[in-house]
């Protein structure tokens, strides 16, 4: 049988009350050494709250509602972590649903989670680009994550990627390169042109002369890095660096490498971008510059919680840098490297994947 308040109050001592106001986090007072006991007679009995009975006093179902597009993401999952962690520690536990890029299962899942009295919800990764008349109606507070919009009309979090382009691009001027290829995403991701912005504003920052020759466009692939790859190989004079924009990419760039004959990072050095599981089991390992995703979930559900409790948060976009890990591929000094090297010459097989993130 679970434990009761009522029987938690006569083991310590005091009110029913006194223990509600010390087990739901209440601001009046009580005495610091009473607080302890009962906090520590509750972990000993294994008290659990009924939620039910609290939903039906306080208009709250402890419960936040996560939509995303593509829930088989490893961005998805990561930034789901970081939202789970941050609301767990005040009470709140998570309900996800996966909308597949369609706009009717996205009010669907909308109208699901206000009809269930979710306290809030996030856009993970979504392509929602305005508040849906259901979440209109419903006052429920929402934010983004990972979604970036053309005017701050909403609160959302999302990385801080002209920041994480000029790490990496700075990272390669820095150890003497000076034609530096980038392979950049797809023309309609808003990291793509973020990215492009920040690897050109390092450029300028070292005095390196920007060559549109050095850009070429890929998808996220593996293959199309090494179709872009090939292509910077053939320009004159020679790209000495590759960025590319996500480690899919970067890994592709490196296969292209190889099979010219060439070496990674003595011929031609590479950065990728993600901190994808890719980039530290390849050979060489893979420099690249983190998503910051599980920080940028923390973020957001703080945000929400903010707003759940009243607190006035504008409508705008705040931004979480990520940070360059050097490894292997950029040639950089090994005591420069973060992560050690594993002794080994054979080359990982091609990679097939499906990521539409960047």
């Amino acid at each position: 049988m679970p434990v009761t308040l009522r029987e938690l109050a006569a083991a310590a001592g005091v009110s029913i009350a006194t223990v509600s106001r010390v087990l739901n986090h209440k601001s009046h007072p009580v005495n610091d050494e009473t607080r302890r006991r009962i906090l520590a007679l509750a972990d000993e009995r294994g008290y659990r709250p009924n939620l039910a009975a609290r939903s039906l006093r306080t208009d709250r179902s402890s419960t936040i509602g996560i939509i995303t597009d593509n829930i088989d993401s490893p961005h998805t999952t990561m930034m789901i972590r970081g939202i789970q962690d941050q609301v767990k520690q005040a009470g709140y536990i998570c309900v996800v649903i996966s909308a597949d890029w369609d706009p009717a299962m996205e009010r669907e899942a909308i109208h699901d989670l206000v009809s269930r009295s979710s306290d809030g919800i996030i856009f993970a990764e979504t392509w929602h680009r305005s508040a849906d008349e259901t979440l209109a109606l419903s006052n429920k507070p929402f934010v983004f994550v990972h979604r970036q919009f053309a005017s701050e009309s909403h609160a959302s979090v999302t990385p801080d990627e002209v920041y994480g382009a000029r790490l990496a691009t700075g990272h390669l001027a820095q150890l003497g390169h000076r034609r530096i290829g980038y392979i950049n995403g797809p023309e309609h991701y808003y990291a793509s042109g973020d990215r492009l912005r920040g690897y050109r504003e390092e450029l300028a920052a070292h005095a390196i002369p920007f060559d549109e020759a050095l850009i070429i466009r890929g998808d996220w692939q593996v293959e199309s890095g090494y179709a872009a790859a090939i292509a910077l190989l053939d320009v004159r004079p020679r790209a000495t660096a590759i960025f590319a924009g996500n480690d899919l990419m970067a890994a592709g760039a490196m296969y292209a490498i190889f099979d010219a004959g060439l070496h990674v990072p003595q011929d031609v050095a590479v950065v990728g971008y993600d901190n994808r599981e890719i980039a530290r089991i390849f050979r060489p390992s893979m420099t690249t510059v983190t998503l910051p995703l599980y920080a940028m979930g923390k973020a957001s559900a703080q945000l929400l919680l903010d707003l759940m409790d009243g607190v006035a948060v504008p409508a705008q976009e705040i931004q979480i840098r990520g940070r360059l890990i050097v490894r292997e591929s950029c040639g950089a000094a090994p005591e420069q490297r973060e992560t050690p090297a594993v002794p080994t010459r054979r080359r990982p097989p091609i990679l097939s994947v499906v990521d539409s993130n960047g």
